[in-house]
């Protein structure tokens, strides 16, 4: 009987856990999960804030998962080392745990910068995990200043998670604009427009250098006093396991197509892995939900014996700050063509005759059929592009194409 190990209990585990069991019901698993909890929908923990799930919604698998895919978890315990040679695992607990195949799902940590002073500050948190959203939550108060340090993704549902809950947030960030890995300028602008008129407050190409008790220190040299510090600065992909083992690192671990490292019988999927780009043609972390689903399912799926690839993934986000909706996706590189309503902007990023990459913000329907272009870099030639910068369906593509991808007469 095969032994499977996977490190991390995240959206790429129960990816790897489901991939395996598609072909191989028999073989043991054993998940090593450094969180003392059930595995969990991360991009929720602002929706728990809000109140708009709880911690029963905010369950990425029913209760019964585990026992369903016989799986054995090691709650509360962190994997310290992989030995290649032995094929085992060390953990935290002392357990040295043998396996035949396995997958690091390690996700990614928070990265903080060397604050000056940052331990006089007593009311500091992370938004990285739901024992972070936990612990933030009890000092929420109706008065509370609060600063977020980071106006990226994270920082931004945070804000809009916590809003309601407390006095004024003040967002600050280096970068020029919001939202910097996802939007260019006139596309961000439009998001802080709206931000602002639900009530946050910017500090942008500015951030704290120092922290003095409850008074941060700007690079501009301006004072910015707070009650609560979130530090939002950004992630960065575990890689450390891999690395000390001997395996090729670059940004996140390096892997191929079926999600194999450098090192024999031993996978990557999700926030921690560099896998392929198709909107690029590069290998880059790609650390969002999605892309850790699929890069698990197929490296459970090659553990187990079975032979996938996936060369279609791109970087993607579908996410809404106070009634705004907005998707990306794919690289923002060749002609931009816009279409700029009242209530909505759509860029479209069009390269050697493909769409690289869109930016939709406010009409965002039917987006999923500009995503399949992306990812599958279809030639433009072979659709009506025109039609798809309006309002995308199916009948962009020609009669052959529908009835080879949809079936019937269409």
């Amino acid at each position: 009987m095969k032994k499977y190990v996977i490190i991390g209990n995240g959206t790429a585990a129960v990816g790897t856990i489901e991939g395996i069991r598609s072909i191989d019901s028999e073989g043991s698993i054993t998940v090593i999960s450094r969180e003392d909890r059930h595995v969990y929908s991360r991009p929720l923990i602002s929706y728990y804030l809000e109140g708009k799930t709880d911690l029963e919604r905010i369950k990425y698998r029913p209760d019964s998962f585990y026992t369903d895919n016989r799986c054995e978890v090691l709650f509360g315990t962190e994997a310290m080392s992989i030995d290649p040679v032995a094929k085992t695992v060390s953990t935290s607990n002392g357990q040295t745990i043998p396996y035949d195949v396995l997958c690091v799902a390690a996700g990614s940590g928070p990265f903080v910068p060397p604050f000056e002073g940052l331990d006089t500050v007593e009311k500091k948190f992370g938004f990285m995990t739901l024992s972070d959203a936990l612990a933030l939550e009890k000092v929420l108060s109706k008065d509370a200043k609060v600063m977020i340090v980071g106006a990226g993704l994270i920082g931004l549902k945070c804000a809009e998670g916590i809003r309601d809950r407390v006095g004024s947030i003040t967002v600050c960030d280096l970068a020029d604009r919001v939202l910097s890995s996802i939007l260019d300028a006139d596309c961000a602008a439009v998001v802080m427009n709206h931000l602002e008129k639900e009530g946050l407050s910017f500090l942008l190409s500015d951030t704290a250098v120092r922290f003095e008790g409850n008074k941060a220190v700007m690079k501009s040299g301006r004072t910015v006093p707070f009650d609560v510090l979130i530090l939002t600065v950004g992630v960065r992909a575990n890689t450390g396991l891999v690395k000390d083992a001997g395996g090729l690192v670059n940004r996140g671990i390096v892997v191929n197509s079926k999600m194999e490292t450098t090192l024999k019988d031993v996978l990557a999927a999700g926030d921690c892995a560099e896998g392929f780009d198709s909107s690029t043609g590069t290998n880059r972390v790609l650390a969002i939900l999605p892309n850790a689903y699929m890069q698990g399912h197929t490296a459970g799926v090659n553990m187990a014996g079975g032979s996938i690839e996936l060369t279609t993934s791109i970087p993607m986000n579908s996410i809404g700050f106070f009634g705004l909706h907005m998707m990306t996706a794919g690289a923002y590189v060749g002609e931009m063509k816009e279409i700029r309503s009242e209530n909505s902007l759509k860029r479209f990023f069009v390269k050697d005759g493909c769409l690289k990459g869109y930016i939709m913000i406010g009409d965002t329907g039917r987006a999923g059929i500009l995503t399949a272009l992306v990812r599958e870099q279809t030639p433009l030639s072979s659709v009506d592009f025109d039609l798809a910068e309006g309002v995308a369906s199916n009948m962009i593509f020609s009669r052959e194409a529908r009835r080879k991808k949809f079936g019937g007469v269409v």
